[in-house]
């Protein structure tokens, strides 16, 4: 149904794609897998037709007879939505805020002039009672839903009209792993279901084994191997595909020597929210974090899990001394855990984010940008400069990369500029929230390298906060299972993976794709 034929891209005369050939038949789902700018997503915008200011493409993207890339605008217009749809990774960037959702999908209806209004959003409906919203009112707005709730609108209004060709950029990154295993099981029913084709764009090999009937490999803008899943799966006959196998199974050199003293103390921790308001009446207060204890002992790294909603980031916010607590006590290095506690102690606690580029201001340098934390100490150091330096090298970055601006790095580079400023206050304790999750298999084996390297060399502790399973077994001593506000289960990592007690563990064990399980099935049936 699609075939791409030699298509090339290049933007303001810089090489981006360079012949690349699929063919994705009908009611199939086509894989394409490679790391981050390897030109997956610029592979589906020149089908779509949504190509950045001074691209020019080359070569065939032929839908039936149709080539896409000789269509004028007024003519993608007529087939996006009718036979082209297209789900994007962040749905809240993808949604309009100050619609509603109900609006949101009938409005794909509306410009192509399927229907009437009334019958527009009668249609909307059946989409979002399709894609597991049947509960969920249409007069809500993006902000009211969860992640995964924003993600199924987004694939409701790519969907509206049954397009032929439905194409998913990196749909589930952001997501848990239940929400993960929804969000594809949705996927894969629809396209059973309408017949329409499925391009999955995505870093994670797991998802695309589980998913896709065949698999392409992507590396600097181009295809270097491509088949049926499975024999992609079983030969890797390329070394970039054997490479990306490798990092992502890849377990860190970590030298396990946590000690006895407690950095870290949780003790009953309460955090409520106010209740909706109905009326002049409002509900009883929502309790975000239950009476969650733990602790986290020098040189340990310790693990928390759970579904978005579970209460992670409320219990982070708390450790960090950015929110109250209602009852309960946290204390760092004996002293306590409060918005008001002195910056000597706010030093000793430092926080890698999800996304760096969003933690750093465009407009500063490197330089400024690392060494913002020493505001905590009592005095800036006369030597801040060579400091910074020593971090950057920490980080296996160099000194001379103070003068440059964040958007001139790579998306590991910049993950690592935020561990140097981390590290530039000499801290006890690293917070690292979703630190790696949005990165590809190879950067993320590099990160996770780096992360056991300096807890080796400065026993330092980690609160390792993360949806990413794999990820939380092979750099954690001990995990904690989070589960509507509360503990539900804790201890040794391998102990929780391997042998899960509560039916929460075990059902988000069950939701995660294990590459190594879906290669042994591969295996075994091709044997």
């Amino acid at each position: 149904m699609i075939r791409v034929d030699r298509l090339s891209l290049a933007i303001h005369g810089t090489p981006i794609l360079r012949d690349v050939s699929l063919s994705i038949p009908k009611g199939q789902i086509f894989g394409l897998v490679g790391e981050s700018g390897s030109g997956k997503s610029m592979t589906a915008l020149s089908l779509m037709q949504l190509l950045p200011a001074g691209a020019k493409a080359t070569g065939h993207a032929l839908l039936d007879d149709t080539d896409l890339l000789t269509r004028t605008e007024a003519q993608m217009c007529g087939l996006r939505g009718n036979d082209l749809g297209m789900i994007f990774q962040e749905p809240m960037t993808a949604l309009n805020p100050v619609q509603t959702i109900g609006d949101q999908v009938a409005e794909t209806l509306l410009i192509h002039g399927e229907s009437s209004r009334a019958a527009a959003r009668k249609i909307a409906r059946d989409r979002l009672d399709r894609v597991g919203l049947q509960h969920v009112a249409m007069d809500r707005y993006p902000h009211e839903l969860s992640g995964g709730q924003r993600q199924r609108v987004c694939i409701a209004a790519a969907v509206a009209l049954s397009p032929r060709l439905l194409i998913a950029d990196e749909p589930t990154t952001a997501l848990d792993v239940t929400t993960q295993a929804q969000i594809l099981d949705l996927l894969r029913d629809l396209v059973a279901r309408d017949g329409m084709s499925l391009l999955l764009i995505t870093h994670d090999l797991a998802v695309v084994a589980n998913m896709a009937d065949h698999v392409a490999v992507m590396q600097r803008g181009e295809i270097v191997e491509q088949g049926p899943t499975a024999d992609v799966l079983r030969l890797q006959r390329h070394p970039y595909t054997r490479g990306l196998f490798a990092a992502s199974a890849h377990q860190p050199d970590r030298v396990t020597t946590p000690r006895p003293d407690v950095l870290l103390s949780v003790e009953n921790v309460i955090r409520t929210y106010p209740g909706p308001r109905t009326g002049f009446t409002r509900a009883a207060p929502i309790a975000a974090v239950d009476d969650v204890s733990f602790q986290l002992h020098k040189g340990e790294s310790l693990g928390l899990v759970g579904e978005s909603g579970c209460g992670k980031s409320t219990l982070t916010r708390a450790i960090l001394g950015l929110d109250p607590i209602q009852s309960g006590a946290i204390s760092a290095f004996g002293h306590p855990v409060t918005p008001q506690m002195p910056n000597t102690v706010r030093a000793g606690i430092q926080v890698v984010f999800q996304d760096p580029y969003g933690s750093f201001n465009p407009r500063w340098r490197v330089e400024k940008l690392v060494a913002e934390p020493f505001h905590l100490l009592p005095e800036r150091p006369r030597d801040a400069r060579d400091r910074v330096a020593d971090a950057l090298a920490a980080v296996g970055l160099s000194a001379d990369d103070m003068h440059k601006y964040p958007h001139e790095f790579s998306g590991g580079q910049r993950q690592r500029i935020a561990i140097a400023r981390a590290l530039i206050t000499h801290p006890r304790i690293l917070v690292l929230d979703e630190a790696v999750s949005a990165l590809d298999v190879s950067i993320r084996a590099q990160i996770l390298d780096l992360l056991a390297d300096l807890q080796n060399r400065l026993h330092l502790s980690y609160l390792f906060i993360s949806h990413d399973l794999t990820v939380v077994r092979s750099i954690t001593d001990r995990v904690l299972v989070m589960q509507a506000g509360k503990i539900v289960e804790q201890g040794e990592t391998e102990q929780v993976f391997t042998a899960p007690a509560h039916p929460y563990t075990q059902s988000l064990l069950a939701a995660a794709p294990s590459l190594d399980t879906i290669m042994e099935r591969s295996d075994a049936t091709l044997v």
